[in-house]
């Protein structure tokens, strides 16, 4: 059967009368404002079948394409829980521990996050000029004369010791039994009257970490802690950490300390500070009113504890505990036995 509808071919596709897509190209008459992708270059045009470059421009600008995504950039093998820990850091400025780009490996100064801080090294002098040095907190007849490094930057600011809240100093000392209550930085100058306890340091200079000092200003100093300990007479020289007493051993005995033969705690009486020679006096120039020079003088017994910085993580906190409980121990003691002969004299 045949359809009477008589056949009739449809009109092609356009978009006239709708829509004018050529009044939305780009369009110009300079070529050198159309850019195009290295990619997407055509080569060059020969004489036979060239093209005019302002009837190429509208439809290379209409069909310009976005570059294809490279693969996302690596974060690297870290772990979130290291990344973290990596970050962490001591906010005095004595100290920082590498942030994540270091520990990563990338060394660009663009994607570092610390790009605006130096690298941990020697500082002279100079470098901390503008601020103050810190005077020692002494007096005649110490139970403890604590050594320590050097004043930190915040220290210095502060004009107190151990004045960074990192710092474990003041809580160790409590916590061991040296102090019988929990003392502030605020308090260093009143220790000697409270408690019988001196502060001073193997370095007068401010710096930011140890790392700035040189050994041999370190071993320069030595000379000077034993004149301290002839002149003040204290029971004993507590060295507030390893470097310390490295750099006590290098100049007492010419030459590197071993490995077995480092300690924490009691060190031997022959190593004890501020010994007066057989045949010598007391100098006249290392004399105070109210320090006994009477009765034979063997020196001030050394105590080495560990270092109180809150990033010293060598050791961990319940052993830095034990090793300042047996200072503390023998702190105790004696305060008893002074406080019995105070009462029978």
């Amino acid at each position: 059967m045949t359809s009477d509808v008589p056949e009739t071919t449809p009109p092609p596709p356009s978009l006239k009368g709708q829509l004018n897509i050529a009044s939305f190209m780009f369009t110009t008459t300079n070529p050198a404002d159309v850019r195009r992708s290295p990619r997407h270059a055509a080569p060059a045009a020969t004489s036979a079948d060239a093209t005019p470059a302002s009837a190429r421009a509208p439809i290379s600008a209409a069909l310009h394409l976005r570059p294809t995504p490279g693969p996302a950039r690596s974060r690297g093998s870290i772990s979130p829980s290291k990344r973290k820990a990596i970050k962490t850091e001591d906010n005095d400025s004595e100290n920082e521990i590498a942030t994540t780009s270091r520990a990563s490996g990338s060394r660009s100064p663009a994607h570092s996050p610390r790009k605006h801080q130096k690298s941990s090294g020697y500082a002279p002098p100079s470098t901390y000029a503008h601020l103050p040095f810190l005077s020692d907190a002494i007096a005649p007849n110490l139970l403890v004369f604590f050594v320590g490094l050097n004043p930190g930057i915040q220290t210095a600011r502060t004009g107190h010791s151990y004045a960074h809240p990192t710092n474990h100093f003041w809580r160790l000392l409590h916590s061991s039994g040296v102090t019988p209550r929990l003392c502030l930085p605020a308090e260093d100058r009143s220790m000697p009257a409270l408690y019988s306890l001196g502060l001073t340091n193997i370095v007068a200079r401010p710096s930011r970490n140890g790392a700035e000092l040189s050994k041999a200003e370190m071993d320069a100093g030595v000379a000077l802690l034993e004149a301290k300990a002839r002149r003040w007479r204290p029971e004993t020289m507590c060295v507030v950490g390893k470097s310390i007493w490295e750099s006590l051993w290098r100049v007492r005995h010419g030459r590197a300390i071993k490995a077995h033969e480092f300690r924490y705690g009691w060190q031997d009486e022959s190593e004890n500070m501020g010994v007066i020679g057989e045949g010598e006096g007391q100098r006249e120039d290392e004399v105070e009113v109210g320090v006994d020079y009477s009765g034979e003088w063997k020196g001030a017994r050394v105590f080495v504890a560990s270092s109180t910085s809150g990033l010293a993580a060598t050791l961990k906190p319940a052993e830095k505990e034990a090793i300042w409980r047996e200072l503390g121990a023998w702190v105790e003691k004696r305060r008893e036995e002074r406080s019995a002969a105070a009462i029978d004299s």
